[in-house]
């Protein structure tokens, strides 16, 4: 398996990145809108030269998100559901729910 390239203020190997880099910071999401992978919304909006798209509701089966431990993808609803990594039991921040409106229709 090819580990997607990330893009953005990337600080490791794990996604971290220079905006949120807690030991919980370890996933990476495909935007909707370019396709690209960034660790958080504000890489996306530093480095790309358009607006965030959210993904629509209906397209929740497109892997969208690595774990950067792993470097599994998963679903958006896996993601949505999952507290870790279904794969490496890595866990996830759960403060990324927050932004998760600007990532995913809700």
């Amino acid at each position: 398996m090819t580990r997607p390239a990330v893009r953005g203020a990337v600080i490791d190997a794990q996604t971290r990145c220079a905006h949120y880099r807690g030991p919980l910071d370890v996933i990476a999401i495909r935007f909707a809108c370019c396709g690209e992978w960034y660790p958080c919304l504000r890489c996306h909006e530093e480095a790309a030269d358009h607006g965030i798209l959210a993904w629509p509701i209906d397209r929740r089966d497109e892997r969208a998100v690595l774990c950067g431990v792993c470097g599994s993808t998963l679903t958006i609803e896996a993601y949505l559901t999952a507290a870790s990594c279904p794969r490496c039991a890595a866990p996830f921040n759960p403060g990324c729910a927050l932004h998760h409106p600007v990532y995913f229709e809700m």
